[in-house]
């Protein structure tokens, strides 16, 4: 003969399991304290470390994928579907990124940017370089397609990669020349731009060499 368990019985016995599980889970879980050592995990994600590691990377990358401004604006001005597909690179956002080298005389700066004057393009392309102090985008986070939105936690994660990738370049490269007086020199550069506007492009260079 099969006992009905009385409905107080039944609850009772939830209530002791659902304790004994919260009471295990609690004893089982370690409170740690904000910048203590246990809470700098070896995999805990360090935007210095990133940049320092990955920069050579990315900065051997854009040499290498790197095509003569003139090749380019040519291509464009032709066919930017077939240009695009053959130079750029997706960035995720629907965007492209262009990697190029060029050589030409620097104008007027604003704010660090830099307007070349590079022979052989067309008059209606601005081309200009970001020279610091600020260094704005991704171009060299997305330049290569080597580092991949999933390859992190989340979007913060992502996005300090990118600003890591500038910092990093700005110590390596831009420390190492007098941005703030390039005006009238001739500067040899390879770098990474983003296509926004097809005669306006904004490079941040991984490569800049000013003529004595």
């Amino acid at each position: 003969m099969r006992l009905r368990q009385k409905p107080g019985a039944r609850l009772i016995a939830i209530g002791a399991a659902t304790l004994i599980l919260i009471v295990a889970m609690a004893l089982d879980t370690k409170v740690v304290a904000i910048g203590s050592p246990e809470a700098m995990q070896p995999d805990a994600f360090s935007p210095e470390a990133f940049g320092a590691a990955e920069f050579p990377k990315i900065k051997a990358g854009i040499e290498a994928r790197a095509v003569d401004a003139q090749t380019l604006a040519a291509a464009l001005a032709a066919d930017k579907a077939t240009a695009t597909k053959q130079y750029g690179m997706p960035n995720g956002t629907g965007g492209q990124v262009f990697s190029v080298k060029f050589s030409g005389i620097a104008g007027d700066a604003k704010s660090g940017v830099y307007d070349v004057s590079v022979s052989g393009i067309p008059p209606e392309i601005g081309i200009r370089v970001q020279t610091g102090p600020a260094i704005n985008g991704t171009d060299l986070r997305d330049a290569t397609g080597t580092i991949k939105f999933g390859n992190f936690v989340n979007q913060i994660e992502y996005q300090n990669a990118g600003s890591a990738l500038n910092k990093e370049m700005k110590k390596e490269i831009l420390e190492k020349v007098d941005t703030a007086n390039l005006k009238g020199k001739t500067i040899t550069v390879i770098g990474a731009f983003k296509l926004i506007n097809p005669k306006k492009w904004l490079v941040t260079p991984v490569q800049l060499d000013v003529q004595p």
